[in-house]
């Protein structure tokens, strides 16, 4: 057995080279989307992963519109949303949701997928998602990346 392999661990000093990529939601299967999304923000793509070490990259996704769900999905899935007040709880069917707010679908699917941490809180901050083709984040000079 060989003993001088080690496992690298980076420290959060360490992590250098953060990029952002730009993902198109067009056609995509939303739950399928969103993992890969979710693997990206965590840095699991990555060689140099560390599990407590926010490394992951930013991700900036466009026409959130045109995601679409399998199956009878679409009538299935609810958001629910407390206001704080008693009797506080809405209810937004995915269709509603679709139409006044589709950038909230992919949001929630993938901070659903991250850990329920400051870590993840950090990582979900790094998803921009916008409805249409046009996004404002060119100064990150975003990779296109095909999934």
């Amino acid at each position: 057995m060989n003993h001088n392999q080690k496992t690298l661990f980076l420290k959060k000093e360490q992590v250098r080279n953060k990029k952002w990529f730009l993902l198109d939601a067009s056609g995509k299967t939303l739950g399928r989307f969103a993992s890969e999304i979710a693997k990206i923000l965590r840095g699991k793509h990555k060689p140099d992963f560390t599990p407590n070490v926010d490394c992951g990259d930013g991700v900036i996704v466009i026409n959130a519109d045109k995601i679409k769900v399998t199956g009878a999905k679409e009538a299935q899935i609810v958001y629910r949303h407390y206001t704080g007040y008693i009797g506080g709880m809405r209810e937004t069917s995915y269709k509603d949701m679709k139409n006044k707010n589709p950038d909230r679908i992919i949001f929630h699917a993938v901070k659903g997928m991250l850990p329920k941490t400051k870590l993840g809180d950090k990582q979900i901050k790094k998803l921009r998602v916008f409805a249409g083709t046009d996004h404002k984040m060119e100064a990150q000079q975003p990779v296109q990346v095909n999934i």
